[in-house]
């Protein structure tokens, strides 16, 4: 009867043994989790605020840019966007209604636009930030959607295809506009309004020079994650 008393005596001291280490054990895995996890947000802060800073810095690239831009069209006729920086002008200047074949004056105004376009973009240490440049085309809705596709196309193409030619007078900036240039036809998914808010088949007939930035997508969503 005694050795059974002291033998449950002595597994009842090795289960309070047990128990005390035990908690130790969770106790001392809890403290690293929250360790790692207090690593975890300092680094994620640090990364964020880096993060924004990029933000903050490609950001204003596009106010500078788009500052600078009307600084240089301030006495054209030439429409700038600025919201996107984008360059507007109506296809008037450059090709007859219906037509995708440039006017006479049309590569007189290209021979002086091109160059003081591509001075602003590529120069003032911004040409790091272009990811591409975009010639692009948009129509009225005379027509079908393909037939305007078709032709908004075609009108940026032969935009495109003049700067690039043995025929453009500025050879040295063809090399860094290659490298960059994009042209898209829009046919008149695009259209524009008048001031009183109805569709302008004038002014919806126009090509227009648009600039993109690095990352300039994921930079817009990862800002708007921030709250920025």
């Amino acid at each position: 009867m005694i050795n059974k008393y002291q033998k449950l005596f002595q597994r009842e001291q090795e289960e309070s043994h047990f128990w005390p280490t035990f908690t130790d054990l969770l106790t001392s895995l809890l403290l690293c989790f929250i360790l790692i996890f207090i690593i975890m947000m300092v680094i994620k802060s640090y990364q964020i605020k880096e993060m924004t800073e990029t933000i903050d810095q490609i950001m204003g690239v596009r106010v500078d840019l788009i500052k600078d831009l009307n600084e240089e069209f301030s006495d054209s006729s030439i429409e700038i966007d600025e919201k996107t920086g984008a360059l507007i002008f109506n296809t008037d200047i450059l090709f007859e209604y219906d037509s995708a074949v440039l006017k006479p004056e049309a590569f007189e105004f290209l021979n002086e636009f091109v160059p003081a376009y591509l001075d602003v973009l590529l120069g003032n240490g911004y040409e790091e930030y272009i990811s591409e440049i975009i010639i692009e085309g948009h129509a009225d809705k005379d027509g079908t959607y393909l037939y305007n596709l078709e032709l908004s196309q075609q009108r940026a193409f032969r935009v495109a295809e003049y700067i690039l030619s043995e025929d453009f007078p500025y050879k040295n900036i063809q090399q860094h506009l290659q490298a960059k240039l994009t042209v898209n036809g829009k046919s008149f998914t695009d259209g524009r309004t008048d001031e009183q808010g109805n569709y302008n088949n004038q002014a919806s007939r126009r090509v227009e020079f648009k600039f993109r930035l690095k990352d300039q997508e994921i930079l817009e969503k990862t800002r708007e994650l921030l709250g920025k």
